[in-house]
């Protein structure tokens, strides 16, 4: 069951507030111990706040209604906050791998109680936090999801580096434990950007198998062909479509009844808005895929 608004925008509250009490946790944890890791982690929970605080609001302005001068809302905060959490990610990793790199040669001591418990309580709340996230479709709420399953991992290799470093006495385990979080981190940042930069470059979304869905509509009773199709994403859950139709002359009269039919097709293939230009069979067949600048068709 997908949760509701109200239930979404409850969880954020509580995860937020979670999420900056464990950083100064983090914080002072990773200080009174020695731990890299466990330093590294906290600025993997302070990005996670600030990738909430982005979602949250983001969830908001998606509520505003459009304007004259916003036509489709704010519907697009959503991709944006998602791709400035991204490159957020991949700054924070970049900092990591340097002082990582710098402790490899000569490690600190390192206070393995300390550094062993503040994980499991980080594990625990990041835990918490992700199932109060999880099963929400809004990619604004899957990057927020994403960071937190992150961080839950990250946790949990400092829950294992803490104990070689008690049983082995091998500081150097901790810059190796901050690396293998960089690889996290960076995968996860990975995962938001590419959907977020398909959705800005407006290429066609994923989900749907064009040549099928082309198929489809040449299917329905009246069409003739499809052309100068158009389909893209507004946002990861608004998808958008724009297309010519050649119908059949003698069934111009029944235009509305093809046209609702046509819509029918494309809510099932998850496209919300539609724009459809009927043509008759005498204007001819120009090529399916949209037009250059130019005017010219390809």
């Amino acid at each position: 069951m997908v949760p509701s608004n109200e239930g979404i925008e409850r969880s954020f509250k509580i995860a937020i507030v979670l999420t900056f009490l464990f950083f100064g946790v983090e914080v002072f944890g990773g200080y009174y111990s020695n731990s890299l890791s466990l330093l590294s982690d906290a600025g993997h929970m302070f990005r996670d706040a600030f990738a909430l605080i982005l979602s949250y609001s983001a969830l908001i302005l998606a509520r505003k209604l459009p304007t004259e001068s916003r036509t489709f809302g704010y519907h697009r905060v959503e991709i944006f906050a998602a791709l400035a959490n991204s490159v957020l990610l991949l700054l924070i990793s970049a900092l990591i791998f340097w002082e990582a790199v710098s402790r490899i040669g000569s490690p600190p001591e390192i206070d393995t109680p300390v550094m062993f418990s503040v994980a499991v309580v980080g594990l625990i709340v990041n835990i918490y936090i992700g199932l109060k996230l999880r099963g929400h479709d809004d990619l604004n709420v899957r990057s927020a999801y994403y960071h937190v399953l992150s961080d839950a991992l990250s946790s949990l290799i400092i829950v294992v580096g803490s104990i070689l470093i008690y049983v082995t006495g091998k500081s150097y385990f901790d810059p190796i434990m901050s690396m293998m979080i960089i690889v996290i981190i960076v995968a996860s940042s990975y995962s938001i950007m590419k959907p977020a930069v398909r959705i800005l470059l407006e290429f066609s979304p994923e989900g749907i198998d064009l040549e099928m869905l082309i198929s489809s509509l040449e299917g329905l009773e009246g069409v003739r062909n499809v052309h100068n199709i158009r389909i893209w994403s507004i946002c990861s859950n608004i998808n958008a479509f724009d297309a010519h139709f050649v119908i059949d002359d003698q069934m111009l009269h029944d235009s509305e009844a093809i046209k609702e039919r046509i819509r029918e097709v494309l809510h099932a293939n998850g496209i919300l808005y539609s724009t459809i230009e009927f043509e008759c069979e005498q204007c001819g067949m120009p090529s399916r895929i949209g037009a250059s600048a130019d005017g010219k068709t390809y």
